[in-house]
């Protein structure tokens, strides 16, 4: 029979035409259709092919049987000879069955390498569509080119092909979706800082990204506070049921009754007897004498003297650290405890410290500026528009003098002296900054309506202070002593972990943020060096816990760029972000590493408050809650040079720079690369101004070996991890 007319040709040329999926087959075919009619038409469809070239059409049952069975296989083409391969799954379910692990490829790799992959895919459909075309397009003339395996491929009997044509090319369809869609997905999550393959381990990036895209995640949003503080110190185990295990065992014992302990800043047995407790997992409320004056009265009555520490249990006067462990070396102490879990404290026992107690902010003169402001507020501020634009919360100058004229039976020159003493004292200001106080249509703002301080700042007093500003010295000290005992009482000996937990529930904490809101309107541009130096890098590192405790643990870096950025505080007036206190006061207006930008511009106030060189050694007093930040110390004005010193000294003989002499290498923090123009113009400078703080020989060796062209500086992988 001539292959132009035979059946076994004709099958072959309708296989090899555009194919239709089983569901249009299954809409066209009718389940009871007879099969002979089927094969009638056939027949008929036969003698048309060379023109027409139809598929055959086969009854459901059929293509049924054939999917069953197909589910089983898959397609392979081989480009030299262009035959069809079986193996034990399909195409698509072996491509979507490889999602995650392309998923976690995608997430690792750069964007170039997913562009490779998704090249290559669309390769491989190209291929394929060149492969139908190659049997689509065939005339009958050319048909005995065709090679013998393709027509052996497509007999009659082999009629499950035209489905496994279909579903393979659906499959490569869905998988190029599927990776174009991981593709955006997963450049969306690097942009926003929820997954970076720096911070992340390989082998982790699939189960984080399961964790957070599961439904029982919906709705849970990660900058959440507090949510990264529910962290052990030992959050890095392998084992969940491990970690499960250690976090129950170091729950605190529950009890009614109630355990104080009295304290004063500076004693080490005071810091011994934390420990212990701490220990016996005992929660306790601390008393600091020197915080609260008060209560060394109390302890006096009651004990007899001011010798801390003192334990009490409920009403019972335990004793120091000595009888603590007395009690334990006898068994007494077990029954001791018993007796707190089961009763509760009586009326007679003492009381923990109460909101306000013995606090400096709640005293003082009044302001008579501020009670003139309190009239004032609420008949003069509404929005107005002012050179063409729009501002909210603003009042006219002349407005300000009708007010000040009838409120103070002023005439109105000296009405408008009045308001500009207001305005010097930082009660309001010009909304473009551009004069101090003027009598006419001038817009003018009270502080706390200033956009950015009511909506960033998270200092300023709700209402105004009717108290008269205190100096800025005497508010230091303040902070300073308040800072020192959150430090004693709340993180651990070395400075290294932090109990933000209980940091967020103290008295002494609530007694930071009331004199924080102190800060608004204080002149600071007098301070001098010693006294702004220490009060910066003071503040810096409470503003950094405080902003932890309010926004949570930034996980990426978009988070830990708004946290250093959008984060402020208003002091004097202007408002400061942990960047601006760091690079613009600590580095003396210096550019943010890889910024071409300085903190603060030609006009702004801000660079007069500024310290006049770079103080390269606050890098090693700065905490921002990090692993691989320096330890948590407090500083005072008298000794900053001395304690500065200190601090580089015990970060850098503490790990921050690790010299291997017989690899000539030098392991070195991370702080050094991002502000090495802070310690040197060039690497070996930077080293050698580092050395001078290790241990002499080792300085020594180090100096010489910097000599060797061979010596290699390496960068620490910086731990961005909470220091909980």
């Amino acid at each position: 029979m001539d292959m132009e007319t035979s059946p076994k040709h004709n099958v072959e040329v309708e296989h090899l035409e555009e194919l239709k999926s089983a569901e249009i087959i299954a809409e066209e075919v009718s389940p009871k259709q007879n099969i002979e009619e089927v094969e009638e038409k056939k027949e008929e469809e036969e003698i048309k092919s060379v023109e027409t070239a139809e598929f055959s059409r086969e009854p459901v049952s059929e293509i049924k049987e054939i999917m069953e069975e197909e589910e089983m296989e898959s397609i392979d083409i081989h480009e030299e000879d262009k035959t069809v391969s079986v193996d034990s799954d399909t195409q698509e379910d072996k491509l979507l069955s490889n999602y995650d692990e392309y998923e976690g490829e995608y997430e690792e790799d750069d964007t170039d390498s997913s562009d490779d992959s998704i090249d290559e895919i669309a390769k491989a459909v190209e291929e394929t569509v060149v492969d139908q075309s190659v049997f689509s397009h065939h005339s009958p003339d050319s048909s005995s080119v065709v090679d013998q395996s393709i027509v052996s491929h497509h007999s009659p009997d082999s009629s499950s092909t035209t489905s496994a044509w279909t579903e393979k090319a659906a499959a490569i369809k869905n998988f190029v979706r599927v990776k174009s869609e991981v593709a955006v997905h997963t450049f969306m999550r690097r942009l926003s800082g929820k997954i970076s393959a720096q911070d992340i381990p390989n082998d982790e990036f699939s189960k984080e990204t399961k964790s957070v895209d599961s439904p029982k995640a919906e709705g849970k949003s990660i900058w959440n506070p507090l949510s990264y503080l529910k962290m052990m110190q030992n959050d890095d185990n392998d084992s969940v049921d491990k970690g499960e295990e250690e976090v129950v065992a170091l729950e605190p014992v529950v009890m009614k009754g109630r355990i104080i302990l009295y304290t004063r800043l500076g004693c080490e047995e005071c810091k011994e007897c934390r420990l212990f407790l701490h220990e016996k997992r005992l929660r306790y409320v601390e008393i600091n004498i020197d915080i609260y004056p008060t209560r060394k009265l109390e302890l006096e009555k009651i004990s007899g003297g001011d010798v801390v520490p003192k334990v009490f249990f409920n009403e019972e006067l335990v004793g120091s650290l000595k009888e603590l462990k007395e009690l334990e070396e006898s068994g007494k102490l077990e029954e001791k405890i018993k007796y707190l879990i089961a009763k509760a404290p009586p009326r007679e026992a003492p009381l923990p410290p109460f909101s306000g107690e013995d606090d400096a902010a709640s005293k003082g003169p009044v302001d008579e500026l501020a009670l003139i402001v309190l009239k004032m507020k609420p008949c003069v501020v509404k929005d107005r528009f002012y050179k063409m634009r729009r501002f909210k919360n603003c009042f006219l100058g002349s407005e300000a003098v009708d007010f000040l004229s009838a409120d103070q039976h002023l005439e109105r020159d000296a009405a408008v002296e009045v308001a500009r003493k207001l305005a010097s004292h930082l009660f309001f200001q010009h909304v473009l900054d551009e004069n101090l106080f003027e009598d006419g249509n001038q817009l003018y703002r009270f502080l706390d309506d200033e956009p950015i301080v009511s909506s960033q700042c998270h200092n300023i007093p709700r209402g105004i202070i009717e108290l008269k500003p205190r100096p800025i010295v005497e508010i230091a000290s303040r902070l300073r002593l308040v800072y020192r005992a959150i430090l004693e009482a709340y993180t651990s000996p070395d400075g290294k972990h932090v109990d933000y937990r209980s940091i967020h529930g103290s008295e002494e904490f609530a007694r930071y943020l009331r004199i924080i809101q102190e800060l608004h309107r204080v002149e600071i541009e007098d301070m001098k060096r010693e006294e702004k130096l220490a009060f910066f890098v003071n503040l810096y590192n409470m503003m950094a816990i405080h902003a932890i405790l309010v926004w949570g643990y930034p996980t990426g870096p978009l988070e830990r760029t708004k946290m250093f950025g959008d984060f402020k505080y208003v002091i004097g007036g202007n408002t400061y972000s942990l960047s601006a206190i760091q690079n613009g006061i600590l580095r003396g207006n210096q550019r943010l590493p890889y910024n071409l930008m300085k903190s603060f511009g030609a006009k702004d106030k801000r660079s007069k408050v500024a310290l006049s060189y770079v103080e390269h050694l606050s890098h090693f007093a700065l905490v921002c809650g990090t692993r691989s930040g320096p330890p948590l110390r407090c500083f005072t004005p008298g000794e900053i040079d001395k304690e500065l010193m200190e601090a580089a000294r015990d970060f850098l003989r503490g790990g921050g720079l690790v010299v291997d002499l017989n690899a000539k290498s030098a392991y070195i923090s991370k702080i050094f690369k991002w502000y090495g123009g802070d310690f040197g113009k060039s690497e070996e400078e930077v080293l050698k101004h580092a050395s001078t703080y290790l241990e002499p020989q080792l300085s020594e060796a180090l100096l010489d070996l910097l000599v060797d062209t061979q010596f290699r500086i390496i960068y620490q992988s910086y731990d961005w991890g909470l220091n909980n």
